[in-house]
């Protein structure tokens, strides 16, 4: 694969993830899918986008930057079972400052749990696992596409930050903030069985993502 086909499929990415969300778009889709419909259509897109962008990263010419040593694999499998864990602790549960939470209208800030930690905690996922991803690919298709996802993903807490206080209204967005900065950072789980329920849920993934690597991207996670 050539840099211009590299570069078209990363442009398509971008527009694929941007134009579903935006408000009038979203809008006329959740009129016609609902809005479980959106999520599990956008998910998928995503996901497949996704792993067509790493493809053709690996696709693309080779120009190395840095060697690949045995230790950048093992930071990199260390480091996504903490990223299963927080993806496992974030996903569907009420968060109304970010995206891909549910149920929202039961969101305690006196409780919030992973979000007393960060407002954007997928955000945060996205980006420990770009991080990550750089050290072992040192060649230069693999820095950009993990290095424009990281930067991504950091930017994108800004977005949202902006989007969430149009939603919810200054006043209100600051209240709750204000709230969530107030609550201890570790406190007793509203229910022990969920916290369980998510650790389990986040070492399933990282087996299956781990499983599944070198027959979606091709290359072993080991």
């Amino acid at each position: 694969m050539s840099w211009t086909g590299f570069a078209a499929i990363f442009a398509a990415f971008f527009v694929t993830h941007s134009i579903p969300v935006r408000p009038a778009v979203k809008a006329r889709i959740v009129a016609q899918t609902g809005s479980a419909g959106f999520d599990i259509g956008y998910s998928i897109l995503s996901l497949a986008m996704l792993s067509l962008l790493i493809w053709s990263a690996g696709q693309a010419p080779y120009v190395q930057l840095w060697p690949q040593h045995p230790w950048q694999r093992h930071m990199v499998q260390i480091g996504m079972l903490g990223v299963c864990l927080i993806l496992a602790f974030s996903i569907s549960r009420p968060n109304p400052l970010s995206f891909g939470g549910r149920r929202n209208e039961r969101f305690d800030p006196q409780h919030p749990g992973i979000v007393r930690f960060t407002r954007h905690p997928i955000l945060l996922a996205l980006a420990l696992w770009a991080g990550l991803h750089l050290l072992p690919n040192g060649d230069l298709a693999h820095v950009l596409l993990f290095g424009v996802l990281g930067c991504f993903a950091v930017a994108g807490r800004k977005i949202i930050d902006l989007r969430k206080r149009r939603d919810l209204g200054e006043e209100n967005w600051e209240a709750v903030v204000a709230q969530i900065n107030r609550a201890p950072l570790f406190q007793i789980p509203v229910s022990w069985r969920q916290v369980l329920l998510r650790l389990f849920a986040g070492v399933v993934l990282f087996a299956v993502l781990f499983t599944l690597h070198p027959l979606v991207i091709g290359v072993s996670a080991g």
